[in-house]
């Protein structure tokens, strides 16, 4: 049984497309969500340590003025395209499109508007919610008029995200969710003692702009081979490692597979990553400084979070050897829509993202749950 509640969160200006800004919270025996229709923004997902209590595990504000200005997408729902694209330049069908620099010198997450900076209109299910939108064609300089929805449910202890869009012309396509987790709770100084592991044989090395080179290289023998768990504060201090914002390369597969796992020992609290994407960005919060102030007045400093975000292939646009993510036309010109599903669960998320012909449809599962003491990791589906 999901209970389902709304409030209004705050406004924005009516210039510029605002209005009232909701707040939804769903709630089940073993897990509690919020997400705001800004951005389809998860503010808060609660989860219960090897005490009993619940504690809030992912970054935010308490207030809407902390979502307006500029954060580090906190939870965000991300479009259209996550992550960097080189130069903020791409070619479709023989045309070159330009894109705002909003990371520079390249465009990262959408743009200087992306989809986790406008109102998507809710609608209110049984056990969760709906949010849609029309991208306009030509927003943030990309092509075809896009039309997206993104729906959340939660059943007992899975929180589902499920992503469905349809383009009236061909465009690149990459929707991921960029919540910051903490499994100690938000507010807590660091994620040191957090044990990390990924699934991959290999990783997309970047130059200085976090852009990948174009090499797809193995793991072995590197810092960066995390297939066995590894302590994150002793592993980046072992290797002189400022943190992590690579993307892993994953098994592709139709069939969803594991491909990481975090675990918080002193509170038992396990999170286990499960998809059919072709890639994992590990990002440790290396650009978090302590300048914002979140939940409760805590403070973010530098590795106080992670993300764990299944995606395509960052710049995959601009790289040959990296498969492209589009939603094409059809004959009749419009492109056809599928599914795509992300679970997020206190006991299971899961991310997938699966590209076809006329289709964007990813699925994903996190596994996210308490072990007892001296457990260091949970077998998938224990």
């Amino acid at each position: 049984m999901t209970e389902v509640t709304r409030e209004v969160f705050g406004h924005l200006p009516q210039k510029g497309g605002g209005g009232a800004v909701e707040k939804f919270l769903l709630k089940s025996d073993r897990v509690q969500v919020e997400i705001i229709s800004l951005g389809c923004i998860i503010t808060a997902l609660e989860t219960k340590g090897r005490d009993g209590n619940l504690s809030d595990i992912v970054l935010g504000f308490d207030r809407l003025e902390g979502y307006v200005n500029k954060h580090p997408y906190f939870g965000a729902t991300i479009g259209r395209v996550a992550n960097r694209i080189a130069n903020g330049k791409f070619t479709v069908e023989g045309k070159e499109y330009q894109l705002a620099l909003n990371n520079p010198p390249n465009s990262l997450h959408g743009g200087n508007k992306g989809f986790d900076k406008v109102l998507w209109t809710p609608e209110v299910l049984l056990n969760g919610i709906r949010f849609s939108r029309t991208s306009p064609d030509g927003e943030e300089g990309y092509p075809g008029e896009l039309k997206v929805w993104v729906t959340y449910t939660l059943d007992g202890g899975e929180l589902a995200i499920n992503y469905r869009a349809q383009s009236s012309s061909t465009t690149p396509i990459s929707l991921t969710n960029h919540a910051y987790f903490n499994l100690a709770g938000q507010g807590s100084h660091d994620i040191y003692n957090h044990m990390v592991s990924i699934e991959a044989d290999s990783y997309l090395p970047v130059d200085d702009t976090l852009i990948p080179t174009g090499e797809v290289a193995a793991v072995q023998d590197t810092a960066f081979d995390l297939r066995k768990p590894v302590e994150l504060g002793r592993h980046m201090q072992k290797f002189q490692l400022p943190g992590f914002d690579h993307n892993f390369c994953l098994e592709q597969s139709a069939a969803r597979h594991y491909c990481a796992r975090a675990h918080h020992p002193p509170s038992g609290r396990t999170m286990e990553v499960y998809t059919t994407q072709p890639g994992i960005q590990f990002y440790t919060g290396n650009f978090l400084d302590g300048s914002l102030e979140g939940k409760g007045g805590s403070v973010y400093p530098k590795h106080s979070a992670f993300c764990l975000e299944t995606q395509n292939w960052p710049d995959a646009v601009n790289k040959v050897t990296i498969a492209v993510l589009e939603i094409r036309t059809s004959a009749g010109g419009k492109g056809s829509s599928e599914l795509m599903e992300v679970t997020h669960t206190l006991m299971e998320t899961q991310w997938l993202l699966r590209p076809g012909l006329h289709s964007f449809v990813p699925e994903d599962r996190c596994w996210l749950g308490c072990v007892p003491p001296n457990v260091d990791a949970v077998t998938p589906g224990s």
